[in-house]
């Protein structure tokens, strides 16, 4: 962590929360993001979408983090967003009912259009869930994060569709990767899968790829995010027993 912080001072780096020079995201700033994750629902919720989870609300340095990150080529917030992840995943597998075992958990990350991982030369939710594997490995769980998730072109962005165009934007829009599922099966016969994905907002998305998977003989346990947007959950209760949790949980 010191030679990261050195870096950023060396680049002329910056919080992309608060501004103060040095690391991307200074330690104030982190300081104040919640320590438990929190159970959410879009509102109204896609028919059928399992239980969500995420690390926070989708704004303040979340938000500024997950833009610089996906937009900016910000690769220094890598870490952090990742451990989110990692944090909502990990909630998940102890609270969400029926969960909870000793299979192996696979998480399985959302996948871009078409074409859009190449125009960045990149492939940021890719990178977080790795992360996210390898801070949960570190802990103790039997994960590992597979590429089950293929999209197909045709795919509009989403960007300013509401929760219907959303929806019929994105039907039928994704399928499964027939090798990886394969070796999924001889590598982890009955595993909890976790779609994850950087942001929920109308849950479309999450909908499409549990639909996929489901259709391909791989049910998934729940859906991981870094954030979700506040303004598209239905009304709830605050975190019980953590101050700093903040957020939404599922009334």
């Amino acid at each position: 962590m010191l030679i990261d912080a050195l870096v950023d001072l060396a680049l002329g780096s910056h919080c992309v929360e608060c501004g103060q020079p040095g690391r991307l995201a200074c330690p104030a700033c982190t300081a104040g993001l919640s320590t438990a994750g929190i159970s959410v629902r879009p509102d109204p919720p896609p028919p059928g979408l399992v239980e969500c989870w995420a690390s926070g609300t989708y704004d303040g340095l979340l938000r500024r983090a997950v833009i610089g990150h996906k937009e900016d080529g910000l690769l220094g917030l890598s870490r952090l967003l990742g451990e989110r992840l990692a944090l909502a995943v990990r909630d998940g597998l102890h609270r969400t009912p029926g969960v909870a075992s000793s299979t192996g958990v696979v998480l399985v990350p959302v996948p871009s259009r078409p074409g859009a991982d190449r125009a960045r030369g990149d492939d940021p939710l890719g990178r977080l869930v790795r992360i996210a594997a390898r801070q949960l490995r570190a802990e103790g769980v039997d994960v590992r994060a597979m590429a089950l998730l293929r999209s197909r072109g045709g795919v509009r962005d989403q960007a300013g569709l509401d929760a219907r165009a959303r929806t019929d934007n994105l039907a039928g829009s994704m399928r499964t990767h027939r090798r990886t599922v394969e070796r999924l099966a001889v590598v982890s016969p009955r595993p909890r899968v976790v779609l994850c994905d950087d942001v929920l907002t109308t849950g479309a998305t999450a909908r499409e790829g549990q639909r996929a998977l489901t259709a391909s003989g791989v049910p998934v346990s729940f859906v991981a995010v870094v954030a979700a947007v506040e303004r598209q959950l239905r009304p709830s209760r605050p975190v019980v027993g953590d101050p700093k949790a903040g957020g939404f949980l599922t009334s």
